[in-house]
């Protein structure tokens, strides 16, 4: 850019977004918000699918709708969202308030939840406390899923040690060692 004056718009505009995007999120009910919701985009061991399992049985809607807002390049802390919100205009969710939510959300301008939720006419408070118990219920399905996980690698631990402990026997060798495995 040769022109000094369109560097200086172009440095305003910058500025100006870089700005809207810390402001966005500033009330406690935003940062609370978005620590729920960063607790389901945390990588979990099974990968999104256990989480988008979670979001569909918690608001009640198919594994194709959380696709869908996927490629709308959103989370899966800010899926819940919209579909918490959208569940809190009419109790169910309808496709035109999701996309009335995303579009708020995705701009321009860019909006945050706290601001979202004003157009709609609804408080972040039940938002928060929906978010927040399918975030425990994720986490609560992994910590048994792992559980489950060492429990099964501890019994083919068990195994491994008798049969080498039937294979290591004195005085016999590894032809009897393997018929005495088979009779057992």
């Amino acid at each position: 850019m040769k022109n000094p004056e369109l560097r200086l718009i172009f440095a305003g505009l910058l500025l100006l977004a870089a700005g809207t995007a810390v402001f966005a999120g500033s009330s406690p009910e935003e940062k609370e918000l978005a620590a729920a919701a960063g607790e389901l985009d945390k990588n979990h061991s099974e990968g999104q699918q256990r989480v988008a399992d979670s979001i569909c049985a918690e608001f009640g809607v198919g594994n194709a709708l959380v696709t869908g807002l996927r490629f709308k390049r959103l989370g899966d802390g800010e899926i819940a969202i919209a579909l918490a919100l959208a569940q809190g205009l009419h109790r169910i969710i309808k496709d035109e308030d999701l996309r009335r939510i995303v579009g708020l959300r995705q701009g321009p301008p860019v909006m945050g939840w706290g601001r979202v939720a004003g157009e709609l006419g609804l408080k972040l408070g039940p938002v928060i406390n929906k978010v927040k118990k399918l975030s425990a219920a994720v986490r609560a399905r992994e910590t048994r899923d792992k559980a489950g996980r060492a429990e099964k690698a501890k019994e083919r631990k068990e195994r491994e040690r008798k049969v080498a402990e039937k294979m290591n026997r004195p005085g016999k060798t590894v032809k009897e060692g393997m018929l005495s495995l088979s009779r057992d």
